[in-house]
C-alpha cells in the first residue's frame, strides 16, 4: 500500500494544472475500438444539470465531463461517465455503485465524491433502464451488469486519470450501497488489486431474491395470509416492549436484534378481527418474516427479517405482487419468461436454478484472501432494520470472509446500523461519514472500532450513536441523554 502524508496531497492539488498532459476536449481522442468517448468538455461549477433534471446540482466544482460507452463483447453496450475537477483534485479516485438492477448513472453519488475533490466515475451496468428484462436473449449482459461494467469502467477511469492530470491516483476506493455494495464485493474478489479500499453498503446478495420470492407464496399468495399496514405500528410496538430493553435501555431501538424472540400468538385476536390484534393467519404470517429461508431439511439458504422493521413490511409482504426488483429474478434470469407466474415459485427448486446460473457470475464470493493479503481494506455496513436484504446476510459473509481470508483485524470491519432501513432511513441514525473512515484507514492506518452516526428529523440532528465493529455494540454507560453519543461505550453482547 501507498502511503503519503496529507501535505503532499495539499502540494499535489496545486500544481496539478501544471502536470496536465491532455486538455478536457482532448480526452475524446483516446477513442478506441472498443471505447467511443460521446462527451468530453469542461462543465463550469453549479452548473451540471443531470439528464431529466430540473436544476444544476449545487455546490459543484468545475470539472471535465467524459461520457462513453464501452464495449468489451459485441453484445455490450456500457455507458459510463468520468468526472475530472479541473481546479481542486485531492489526486484520489473514487468508483460509485449502482443500486437495484442498474440501468442509469448515479449523479447524486457522483456529485458527493466530487465535492470532496475526487476523480470519480459511474456506469449504467450496461443497459438502460431498473428492469431485468434486458437479461433475455443477452447473456453478456448479465456479465456486464454482475460485474464486468464496473471492471471496464474502472479501467477506463484510470486511463483518464493519467491522461488529463499526467499521473495515477494516489488511492483508488469504491462505494456503493445495495446493488453498489454487493458490485463492490465482487470487485474485490475478481480484481484485487483494482481498489484500496471498498465500502459496502446493505450488500444486496443476490441470493435473497429467492427469499423474497419465498416470502411472497407464504406471506401474501393467499389473501387471509396478508397483514394490513394498518396493523403495523401496533406489531412494531409490542416487538419494542419485548425486545427494547435488552440492551438495558429503552429507546426506540433494538440494539441486537439478533437475540430478540418475539411471542406473535400474544398478539392473537380473541373473537373478531379488529385493528389490535392479528387473526391466527395473519400470526404465522409475522412468525414467517422474521424466520429464515429453509428447504425441507432444515437447511437455512437465507437469513430472516430481523424484529424492528415492522414498519416497513410492506415492501415484502404487503403485495399483491412481489417487488419487481425480486420478481425479474426469476422471469428473465431464470425462465426468461415475462409471463412466469410468482404464484408457482418452489424454493428449493427455483433457488437451486437460480444458483445453478448465479453462482459464477453475481452471487458474492467470500474468499477475499488476495484483496486482504495486497493490503485492501473493506468496510461492510448494514442496517438492522433493512426490509430489503435480511442483515443477517451480511454477518454470514463478514464471517466467512474472515474465516476463508484470514485474520480479519487489519482489513475489514462490520458495523450494523440499529434501527436503519435499507440504506438509510428508519427509526435508528443512518448516517455517517463513510468515506472519511475508509480514508483515515487507507491512508493514516486507522482501522475503525466504531463509527459516530447520526440521526435527523426535519434535516437538524436529534440524535448520535456510536456504532461499534461487529461483534461489540453499544451499551449505555447510565447516565446522561439517550440522544448523545457519548453516553455510550462499545462493548461485548
Amino acid at each position: 500500500m501507498r502511503r503519503v502524508v496529507a501535505a503532499s496531497v495539499s502540494f499535489l492539488c496545486a500544481i496539478v494544472p501544471a502536470l496536465r498532459a491532455q486538455s478536457c476536449e482532448g480526452l475524446a481522442k483516446l477513442a478506441s475500438p472498443t471505447v467511443s468517448i460521446q462527451v468530453a468538455k469542461p462543465v463550469v461549477a453549479s452548473e451540471f444539470v443531470p439528464a431529466g433534471g430540473a436544476r444544476a446540482f449545487a455546490n459543484l466544482p468545475s470539472f471535465c465531463r467524459v461520457a462513453a460507452e464501452l464495449k468489451p463483447t459485441t453484445d455490450s453496450e456500457i455507458g459510463v461517465e468520468v468526472w475530472l475537477p479541473t481546479a481542486s483534485w485531492n489526486g484520489k479516485y473514487m468508483a460509485v455503485g449502482s443500486g437495484g438492477w442498474g440501468g442509469s448513472i448515479a449523479y447524486e453519488a457522483m456529485a458527493d465524491a466530487l465535492r470532496r475533490g475526487y476523480a470519480v466515475s459511474a456506469t449504467d451496468d450496461g443497459h438502460t433502464g431498473g428492469s431485468g428484462k434486458f437479461v433475455v436473449g443477452h447473456p453478456e449482459k448479465l456479465i456486464d451488469f454482475a460485474y464486468r461494467a464496473q471492471r471496464e469502467m474502472t479501467v477506463e477511469a484510470k486511463s483518464l486519470i493519467k491522461a488529463f492530470y499526467a499521473k495515477d491516483a494516489l488511492y483508488s476506493y469504491w462505494n456503493g450501497c445495495s446493488g453498489g455494495g454487493r458490485e463492490g464485493l465482487l470487485q474485490a474478489a475478481r480484481y484485487p488489486d483494482e481498489f484500496d479500499g471498498l465500502i459496502a453498503g446493505d450488500p444486496a446478495n443476490i441470493r435473497r431474491n429467492a427469499w423474497a420470492m419465498w416470502l411472497a407464496v407464504k406471506t401474501f399468495k393467499d389473501p387471509a395470509d396478508v397483514i394490513p399496514a394498518s396493523k403495523y405500528a401496533m406489531i412494531h410496538r409490542a416487538v419494542l416492549d419485548a425486545c427494547d430493553s435488552k440492551d438495558g435501555l429503552m429507546d426506540g431501538l433494538i440494539e441486537d436484534p439478533e437475540s430478540c424472540k418475539v411471542d406473535f400468538k400474544a398478539l392473537a385476536c380473541k373473537g373478531e378481527d379488529r385493528t389490535d390484534c392479528l387473526t391466527a393467519r395473519q400470526v404465522k404470517t409475522a412468525e414467517t418474516i422474521v424466520s429464515p429461508a429453509t428447504t425441507s431439511s432444515g437447511e437455512v439458504l437465507f437469513p430472516r427479517v430481523e424484529p424492528g422493521t415492522e414498519m416497513r413490511w410492506a415492501r415484502l409482504a404487503g403485495g399483491p405482487d412481489p417487488g419487481e426488483l425480486f420478481w425479474d429474478e426469476f422471469r428473465y434470469v431464470v425462465y426468461h419468461d415475462n409471463a412466469w407466474d410468482w404464484r408457482n415459485f418452489v424454493l428449493e427448486r427455483d433457488a437451486a436454478k437460480a444458483h445453478a446460473l448465479d453462482k459464477d457470475v453475481d452471487e458474492l464470493q467470500p474468499n477475499l484472501s488476495a484483496f486482504a493479503k495486497r493490503g485492501g481494506k473493506l468496510l461492510i455496513y448494514h442496517g438492522w432494520a433493512d426490509q430489503q436484504v435480511a442483515p443477517g446476510s451480511s454477518v454470514e459473509f463478514y464471517q466467512s470472509a474472515v474465516a476463508q481470508s484470514g485474520d480479519g483485524s487489519n482489513w475489514i470491519r462490520l458495523f450494523m446500523l440499529p434501527g436503519m432501513g435499507h440504506c438509510s432511513g428508519g427509526e435508528g441514525p443512518d448516517s455517517f461519514d463513510k468515506i472519511g473512515v475508509m480514508e483515515e484507514w487507507v491512508e493514516r492506518g486507522k482501522a475503525p472500532e466504531e463509527i459516530l452516526t447520526s440521526h435527523k428529523t426535519n434535516r437538524k440532528v436529534d440524535r448520535t450513536r456510536p456504532v461499534c465493529a461487529y461483534p461489540q455494540i453499544a451499551k449505555y454507560k447510565g447516565t446522561g441523554s439517550v440522544d448523545d453519543a457519548g453516553s455510550f461505550v462499545c462493548g461485548v453482547r
